[in-house]
């Protein structure tokens, strides 16, 4: 819930201060790991630590900071807490954390916003139809930054998510070059013809750099054949070729509205990043 969570987050501490709860280190057996977080405000929590008691102290601690703040210098100082999970926190998973907490000021986003942990993977989404517009509001909930792309400037909506990027490019394959290396790339225009020259900038640059974590194309095996005898026309090898996956989704999602399309992709690339 990063994206919107951050939004929602940046708009309150401009009224209210918070104390900022983060995992700083585990051992052992641990409900989060290192970098979870959540924001505690006198009368909200946005982001979770994993649940359970040590959750429930660390609210009420965090709590208790928003009520009696530190001084001025003291501040901007996190102060880290050590918590063993064992029987003390009624948790049994037998390992220890070190919770961080820093107090923000109201007034303090800027502040708040130069320190809020950032995800570093990206998705490079092109098309921005109702499948681009579905996965687009799945991924803003997921720890990724979104570059969206299509080649018709309007089809964007006036307000995105915190973390996506709107790119307007004709010919929309040009963007391929400027994506961030280790990109997961989805490829659902509003025309084949787009979508193959997409594909191919994609398996280019593959060829020369071999940076981009996934290519995905939505469609179906028929489409991907036509697609293949093409490409092969054009120079890819089978083996070049065995790097776009087509049809996209988690298999055995049969539906076709765009939400469970978007559902069924966004799974699919959460599982290409155990891979």
């Amino acid at each position: 819930m990063w994206s919107q969570s951050y939004k929602s987050i940046l708009a309150r501490v401009a009224e209210q201060p918070l104390c900022w709860v983060q995992v700083a280190s585990t051992r052992g057996s641990a409900p989060r790991e290192a970098g979870a977080w959540m924001a505690v405000f006198a009368d909200t929590v946005f982001g979770t630590i994993g649940g359970g008691h040590l959750e429930w102290q660390a609210i009420e601690h965090a709590r208790r900071l928003v009520a009696q703040p530190p001084g001025a210098e003291a501040s901007a100082q996190p102060v880290t807490q050590h918590y063993a999970l064992g029987p003390s926190l009624g948790q049994c998973c037998g390992g220890a954390v070190v919770l961080s907490y820093t107090f923000y000021a109201a007034g303090e986003q800027q502040r708040l916003q130069a320190l809020l942990p950032m995800p570093s993977r990206s998705v490079a989404l092109f098309g921005a139809g109702h499948v681009g517009h579905a996965l687009v509001r799945i991924l803003s909930c997921l720890p990724y930054r979104v570059v969206w792309v299509d080649s018709r400037d309007a089809v964007f909506p006036e307000d995105v998510a915190l973390g996506v990027q709107c790119e307007y490019s004709d010919p929309v394959q040009s963007a391929v070059h400027d994506l961030p290396a280790q990109s997961q790339v989805l490829i659902m225009s509003f025309s084949h013809a787009e979508d193959l020259e997409i594909v191919a900038q994609c398996l280019l640059r593959q060829r020369a750099r071999a940076d981009l974590g996934f290519i995905g194309l939505i469609g179906s095996k028929t489409k991907w054949a036509t697609f293949r005898r093409r490409l092969r026309d054009r120079g890819f090898s089978d083996t070049e070729l065995a790097q776009v996956t087509c049809p996209i989704g988690v298999a055995g999602i049969t539906g076709k509205e765009p939400d469970v399309i978007a559902v069924a992709v966004a799974a699919q690339l959460l599982q290409n990043l155990q891979h």
